[in-house]
């Protein structure tokens, strides 16, 4: 009897041994591609924070264990059956055997159905941690130039750390960057819809590539048009050779004075002066713009401008920090611009920051950002680009990054401490010191112990070692090696000049985001690399390109295309730029006397003498309608998302009948009364108004049309005049850069 009951154990040992070993990694990277493929661990699904009908599984199959303890062990075991794998829950119910909320998800007696019924029969083995694991994943074709109406198909081969390779191609995931050129369906089947540079990411298992085709407009353009183009720099080598492959027609290069407003609007945030315009004109032809590029990055106003633009990124907020501190940080900001201070040194300064928050500006970054986790999703879409969030609470769905890399660089600003925080960040318990303890880490709340503090795709370091880590992170995060820095920067960069990154969003440099132009993006961001982070260089760079220099005007084998530089798009001024454009023509100013605060709250602040102009408002709180209305950033958040330029109906209303271009035309010092005083002739202040907001003189019909709005008003001299001043104001040829 004895020996019976050995013999059956013994059996019993080999056939779990068995199981083991041809179940090795089965459940890690075959049953749980098919639970994702087939939506079960989505966040609509089982996949969500509370999962559903009381099972919950980890989203897109993050954590191999707990999906594993979840199916086969919990509920008693129910969910899966060995003896009979069709009776097991995890089969029975996506298949619609047994009733199921979320609907038939799998057909019984498919592959995958197959997956999962041999794992359950086989012994449903576990995952271990010397299973193979996904390394990366490649896609087939990478690139592929194809036409309207063509369709292909992808495969996709993952390569695993036993180095083996095989076709996951059924459990990827397939999404079109843009559905106007092309479609693609579940299977990896792609359909070609319109003409331009597109893209299909695929998913799987936490690893992303895109699949990249090239689709040329239905133009026949001779290609010396791209040949005897002209060309200033890299910029326009790289964005010829895209428009010759998409055989879209540049636009030809701007008149002087468009140049000329173009650029200053651009660079500096105003408008032209009247002085400024003829210097311009009596410059020399051939190096005229040049030296305007020159005089404008060399000027005070590039001061004031990038100052506040610097300032949305850094989130300058009264309603968040005391009106010292708000103080502090912008001079500290506006110090480092005046000082063509290099953009690696200033993000370095920032992230080791210590101190006192009205002494040492810099601070004031860690004092919006108060917890580590705060302070690393900052960073990173800050400095990076990169929306980290989701990490937080899951492996990122869409993304590469894991919930442990996400706490593994928290862990890294884990040790900042500061005096005085908590409560009202305006009028709380006093102003902010930072420094850093020697001891303490962040609890990575899934597995309840630190995780080793590590930078993004980087090794860890020692947790034990007492120094400021924050050192690390700024060396790996300024590192001209750093995938993401360089880029960043530049892609911000880009924006401001042409009104769309290479990437777009502008701060949204994910994987499976792709740029408009590759290797434009990949050659602007080593030439701010190899510029040492001097941001100058690109700007002048981008300035004297042909690309920057084009006209506005839409042809017929261009008028379709909006994202790859063809043409100079037309966008609206940013809220500061217009109001501080509307007092510039009309020689008036605004009075910024008032914070707004959440609710009605408001309080009178004499930080803005009079003169003080939008663009030199340090802290967002500044009470305006004007710039609310035209979308300023309220700067509640690190995320360029939060200016808006799309127009309204608000906005409208506000410029015909509201009281802020109204009452300036109104003013009885405004240019009108100031030209008529002097005596000036109507036709005289019509011209002086005219170029003073648009840049240029006003063609005989233009002209024309303005006088006989002159006309219709008879003696009544003062109110004709800030008619027609109203006219050209509320033009789209005032209010956009173009």
């Amino acid at each position: 009897m004895m020996r019976y009951f050995l013999s059956l154990l013994f059996a019993a040992v080999t056939m779990l041994a068995g199981a083991e070993e041809a179940g090795h990694g089965v459940f890690r990277n075959e049953v749980q591609s098919v639970l994702t493929k087939h939506g079960c661990n989505m966040g609509a699904c089982h996949g969500a924070l509370a999962g559903k009908g009381g099972f919950r599984l980890s989203l897109k199959g993050y954590d191999s264990q707990a999906d594993f303890a979840a199916i086969a062990r919990q509920a008693r075991g129910r969910r899966i059956e060995m003896a009979d794998p069709g009776r097991s829950l995890v089969l029975a119910k996506p298949t619609g055997a047994l009733p199921h909320k979320g609907g038939i998800r799998l057909e019984a007696g498919s592959d995958d159905y197959n997956v999962i019924a041999q794992w359950i029969a086989s012994g449903a083995a576990a995952p271990v941690d010397d299973d193979p694991r996904l390394q990366h994943i490649e896609v087939t074709p990478p690139t592929a130039l194809l036409s309207p109406g063509d369709s292909s198909t992808i495969t996709v081969q993952g390569h695993y750390s036993d180095g083996s390779t095989r076709d996951v191609t059924r459990w990827s995931q397939f999404t079109a960057t843009d559905e106007a050129i092309a479609t693609v369906d579940g299977t990896g089947h792609v359909e070609v819809r319109g003409s331009g540079e597109g893209a299909v990411l695929v998913w799987f298992g936490s690893k992303v590539a895109l699949a990249r085709m090239t689709v040329p407009y239905p133009h026949q353009i001779p290609t010396d048009v791209y040949r005897d183009a002209p060309r200033a720099n890299f910029i326009d080598d790289l964005n010829l050779a895209q428009l010759e492959t998409l055989r879209l027609r540049p636009s030809p290069p701007c008149d002087d004075d468009e140049f000329l407003r173009r650029a200053t609007i651009d660079t500096i945030g105003r408008l032209p002066t009247e002085d400024e315009h003829q210097a311009f004109d009596a410059d020399d032809a051939q190096v005229r713009r040049a030296r305007l590029v020159e005089r404008l990055l060399a000027g005070e106003d590039y001061v004031d401008y990038w100052a506040y633009k610097w300032s949305d990124v850094l989130v300058i907020n009264g309603t968040r920090l005391r009106p010292i501190a708000v103080k502090t940080y912008y001079q500290w900001i506006h110090n480092a611009v005046r000082q063509n201070q290099p953009w690696d040194e200033t993000v370095r300064e920032i992230l080791t920051a210590k101190g006192k928050s009205d002494e040492n500006g810099a601070t004031n970054f860690y004092a919006l950002n108060q917890t580590p986790e705060d302070m690393t999703e900052s960073a990173c879409q800050a400095f990076l680009g990169l929306s980290i969030g989701c990490a937080k609470c899951h492996n990122h769905p869409l993304e590469k990054w894991t919930n442990d890399q996400y706490y593994a660089m928290a862990n890294l600003f884990a040790r900042v401490r500061a005096k005085g925080w908590g409560g009202d960040g305006r009028n709380g318990d006093g102003l902010r010191t930072v420094y850093v303890s020697a001891s303490g880490d962040l609890i990575q709340p899934n597995s309840g112990k630190p995780q080793p503090p590590a930078p993004l795709d980087s090794e860890p370091l020692d947790i034990d070692d007492p120094s400021d880590r924050r050192g690390v992170v700024a060396e790996w995060l300024t590192d001209p090696q750093n995938p993401y820095f360089a880029r960043s920067i530049t892609n911000r960069i880009w924006a401001n000049f042409f009104g769309r990154g290479l990437v777009e969003q502008v701060d949204d440099l994910r994987a499976s985001n792709p740029a408009s132009n590759e290797p434009l993006l990949a050659a602007a961001a080593q030439h701010v690399v190899e510029s040492e982070f001097d941001l100058k260089q690109l700007m002048r760079t981008i300035l004297n390109s042909q690309t920057y220099q084009r006209s506005s005007l839409p042809l017929p084998e261009n008028s379709t295309e909006s994202k790859y530089h063809s043409r100079y798009y037309p966008r609206r001024m940013m809220a500061e730029v217009m109001l501080d454009s509307i007092d510039q023509v009309l020689m008036t100013s605004t009075t910024f006397d008032k914070l707004a605060f959440p609710g009605a709250d408001t309080q009178n602040t004499d930080f803005y003498p009079p003169g003080t102009r939008a663009i030199e408002l340090y802290d967002s709180s500044v009470d305006s309608y004007f710039l609310q209305t035209f979308g300023r950033n309220p700067r509640e958040i690190t995320c360029e998302c939060e200016r808006s330029s799309e127009p309204s109906m608000v906005q409208v209303l506000h410029m015909s009948n509201g009281g802020t271009l109204n009452g300036k035309l109104e003013n009885d010092n405004n240019v009108i009364s100031q030209r008529i005083n002097a005596g000036d002739d109507d036709q005289s202040i019509v011209r002086t108004l005219f170029t003073r907001a648009l840049v240029r003189q006003p063609t005989d019909a233009e002209l024309e049309t303005l006088m006989a709005i002159r006309r219709e008003y008879g003696d009544d001299r003062v109110t004709a005049l800030r008619d027609v001043a109203w006219s050209i104001i509320t033009s789209t040829e005032f209010t956009f850069n173009h």
